[in-house]
């Protein structure tokens, strides 16, 4: 295997990652600045507040998401595996 097909593959690989988990990760950093401004405006530092919501949204996120993932997973993996025979030769 040559050293570019290795590296197409990795940044591939790492794209597809990103794309699949930002969704879930900026609906998390969005929500734990929302709660930081509310309890700093309010003056109520309580963390189970921050981390609950943060975790609720996260889920509701993932799940509302979760079709979408995995047709992207299912996309990159099938590509990856039609371009072996086209890669080996």
């Amino acid at each position: 295997m040559e050293a570019q097909i290795a590296v197409d593959l990795c940044r591939n690989a790492v794209w597809i990652a990103l794309m699949i988990a930002s969704p879930v990760l900026i609906a998390g950093t969005a929500v734990g600045l929302l709660i930081g401004l509310f309890q700093a405006l309010t003056q109520i530092q309580e963390q189970t507040i921050a981390i609950v919501l943060k975790i609720i949204v996260m889920v509701l996120v993932l799940a509302f998401l979760t079709p979408w993932m995995t047709i992207k997973m299912i996309d990159y993996a099938t590509e990856l595996l039609q371009e072996i025979p086209q890669r080996m030769l």
